[in-house]
């Protein structure tokens, strides 16, 4: 099954863990016996209401004291489960102020099997989180609950805390500017929350701390120096249980690229090369030296002689031929494939990376192998040192290693395959809590970038004045920028949301469902923040979201859209987008663009049928490169994995 952190084999195993053993062993039987049906679930809970409704604060202490020490010793099973269910409700209820639905008890118990609940946006997926988290831990399960930023770690750990003390448990946060002793305990308590990015960094660090020595030896050298004040030992007490928001970005859309713990290496001699790697690749010339192959940047057989000749007299690094095109060929991606305003921003005279799937700046992140100092040097910026590996892993590897995983996102039957083949991840699909009253409005393609533009500031005047709010979607910091240019020329008041402007995020997001309010914002959009409509806003149809370009990703696409008609709320979604899209641009020869512009002429729209088909093609192949891509990620990882298990190295 999934692999135990850090070795699981080891024979010199404590009583602690043979006894977390024993727990597992019922959690595995726990899983076998399967999901069931939710009608009885449902039942099996609600019979509980009336002990636990009117018991005394005391009472259910005493309770809680009880069923703990019965989960600890005999781990989980259906009657014991449903009874910390119905208690956790109740506890909820008491210190939260918040009930769970019947939808979050189910998607409770389904991610407590090990599985994707699929919920829609606006289910309440933070609280759904709290019950799986709390009956694991009553275990003695350590639990990791893993989000996609920082806010929402900070968020969420802080308003469930009252119900984990309620049931007698620990809840600890990894952020950002934490120092190893703060988050050797937050990993301590029994409940975790962290980012999917902090935590694999945090598993690395204690993978190099163990350095060559067996995992298990180490481990228990560890404890007896921490026992005796010792600071420097694991942050860690293993991979047992994870369950991860926004299951697809994590699990699956962030999968593309491996995480690498590094550190500052920069030479003189490298410096000087990438300047000299800019000054080559701005001589050469596109579709003659080089060309674009999907989303890379191919030199052509021209350009090779090209590069040759022109790095002759500089010697050094140039002479090889392997090296010499390796480093054209980063400044070419410097030069041509990363753009200012949508892969980064220059801030504080710094190259930031902005993450293509939040939209939010990721300052402590750099790219590898000289591309973030190519990147630098191309924008004036004083250069950064450039960082070596010392440690890397894909979020697949990682991932697998926890004894249960579990998750839990708004879209994830669309790579319900993958999840399976890769983590063994079952998505069972979680019903409304009410009837979805979502419009989906007639897609518009134009042929022009403009005239888009155009369709989109008429939409949004047409919606203001009918007193609705509107929430438009942005691919990129530079394309929300073009936006709020027009809207200020139209005279439109609106609030823009993107890297540069993310300090009131859930603010400008929470506010967006008022009367007449139009917010802009990039990817981002205020994943986890509610949109609550104002007053008279729902019998006026609710927000309206219009998405002005497809992602590479539909599922993201679904995200957006999701902002809109949630809990019984009504809203409308469209997309108005053009051919001049990046998705376009890269997916279909230039011709084919030229004369589908010019058969649909300058102002009108495709026909509906056509627009959409236009669009759906280079959605559906950017989504199958992404999927081969990370396949090629994960077969490369566990070769790396094989390679230095065979050399005696730790992986």
């Amino acid at each position: 099954m999934l692999g135990r952190y850090p070795e699981r084999d080891d024979p010199k195993v404590s009583s602690l863990d043979r006894a977390a053993e024993r727990v597992f062993a019922a959690f595995r039987s726990f899983r076998r016996a399967g999901v069931g049906r939710f009608d009885e679930l449902l039942a099996e809970i609600d019979l509980h209401e009336d002990e636990f409704r009117n018991a005394s604060a005391q009472a259910l202490a005493t309770t809680v004291l009880e069923l703990r020490r019965e989960l600890a010793a005999h781990g989980l099973h259906r009657s014991r489960v449903t009874r910390a269910f119905a208690l956790v409700r109740e506890l909820a209820e008491r210190t939260l102020g918040m009930r769970p639905y019947d939808v979050q008890l189910i998607g409770g118990w389904v991610m407590l099997h090990g599985r994707i609940a699929e919920m829609q946006t606006g289910e309440g997926k933070s609280l759904t989180a709290t019950l799986p988290a709390c009956v694991a831990a009553m275990c003695g399960i350590p639990v990791h609950v893993v989000t996609v930023n920082d806010y929402l770690v900070m968020r969420d750990s802080k308003w469930a805390k009252p119900l984990y003390q309620a049931l007698g448990l620990g809840v600890g946060a990894i952020v950002e500017d934490l120092d190893e002793d703060a988050r050797r305990a937050a990993y301590g308590a029994d409940v975790t929350y962290c980012t999917n990015k902090q935590v694999v960094f945090d598993y690395l660090r204690d993978r190099l701390r163990l350095g060559r020595g067996r995992g298990r030896l180490r481990l228990a050298l560890d404890d007896v120096l921490r026992e005796g004040g010792s600071t420097g030992g694991l942050l860690m007490r293993g991979l047992c249980y994870a369950i991860v928001d926004e299951a697809d970005s994590v699990l699956v859309d962030e999968a593309r690229t491996p995480l690498i713990l590094s550190r500052d290496g920069t030479s003189e001699d490298q410096l000087r090369a990438h300047e000299q790697a800019l000054e080559l690749a701005g001589e050469l010339v596109e579709g003659q030296d080089f060309k674009r192959r999907e989303e890379r940047l191919e030199i052509t057989e021209r350009g090779r002689r090209r590069v040759a000749e022109l790095a002759r007299p500089l010697g050094g690094v140039w002479t090889g031929k392997r090296r010499r095109e390796e480093l054209v060929g980063l400044a070419l991606s410097a030069l041509h494939k990363f753009e200012r305003d949508r892969h980064y921003l220059v801030k504080d005279d710094s190259v930031q990376i902005i993450d293509e799937y939040t939209g939010r700046l990721m300052p402590d992140r750099s790219w590898e192998r000289g591309l973030h100092q190519l990147i630098e040097l191309k924008e004036g910026c004083p250069p950064s040192d450039q960082r070596d590996t010392l440690a890397r892993i894909s979020y697949q590897r990682y991932f697998r290693r926890y004894l249960l995983l579990a998750g839990m996102t708004g879209t994830a039957s669309e790579v319900s395959g993958e999840l399976w083949s890769v983590y063994r991840l079952g998505v069972v699909t979680i019903p409304t809590r009410l009837p979805l009253r979502r419009e989906r409005l007639p897609s518009r393609v134009y042929p022009s970038a403009d005239r888009r533009w155009d369709a989109v500031v008429e939409r949004i005047r047409a919606m203001r004045e009918a007193g609705r709010p509107t929430l438009v979607g942005a691919r990129s910091v530079g394309a929300s920028e073009v936006l709020s240019a027009r809207l200020h020329a139209a005279g439109i008041p609106h609030q823009v949301l993107n890297a540069r402007q993310d300090e009131n995020e859930a603010e400008i997001i929470a506010q967006a469902g008022a009367a007449g309010r139009v917010t802009v914002a990039t990817n981002m959009a205020g994943r986890g923040t509610d949109i609550q409509l104002g007053p008279g806003v729902a019998e006026l149809g609710g927000l309206h979201v219009i998405a002005t370009e497809r992602h590479e990703a539909g599922r993201i696409d679904r995200q957006l859209f999701g902002r809109c008609a949630r809990q019984g709320d009504p809203g409308s979604v469209e997309f108005i987008v053009s051919l001049e899209d990046e998705l376009c641009e890269q997916f279909y020869p230039k011709a084919l663009l030229r004369r589908l512009r010019a058969r649909s002429g300058q102002s009108l729209p495709f026909p509906h049928r056509l627009g959409e088909w236009i669009m759906l093609l280079p959605q559906k192949g950017a989504e199958f490169r992404h999927a081969r891509a990370r396949r090629t990620l994960l077969r490369m990882d566990e070769q790396l994995g094989e390679m230095l298990a065979f050399a005696g190295r730790p992986e």
